[in-house]
């Protein structure tokens, strides 16, 4: 599949997840449409990684860290809704988590 089609994808289902986060986290009016928008775009990130990993690396580790923080971010509506974190703090660490996972991907520093 075209390189560029899959990264347009993934970065599509990157702007869905952080739509959705802030609606489920933040308040929003539907949070049932946004909380099935949060699991469509995670599993869309997720396949369309993987279509571009190819064969994963075993013997790289920073596609390991980048799918923990992909579990992070699936788990963060319910760090706030059961009030363990703060809703603003969880989209704070949310937005950490994704810059990291960025980085991760361009630099793939190990």
């Amino acid at each position: 599949m075209n390189i560029l089609l899959l990264k347009t994808l993934h970065l599509a289902g990157a702007l869905a997840l952080f739509t959705s986060l802030g609606a489920v986290l933040l308040g929003g009016s539907n949070k049932k449409s946004a909380t099935i928008l949060h699991g469509i775009s995670l599993l869309l990130i997720l396949l369309v990684g993987f279509a571009m990993l190819g064969k994963p690396p075993m013997h790289h580790s920073w596609w390991m860290i980048k799918l923990g923080l992909w579990c992070f971010l699936g788990l963060a509506p319910a760090l706030a809704k059961r009030k363990v974190l703060p809703a603003p703090l969880v989209l704070v660490l949310c937005l950490a988590a994704a810059a990291t996972a960025a980085w991760l991907g361009l630099t793939k520093p190990f």
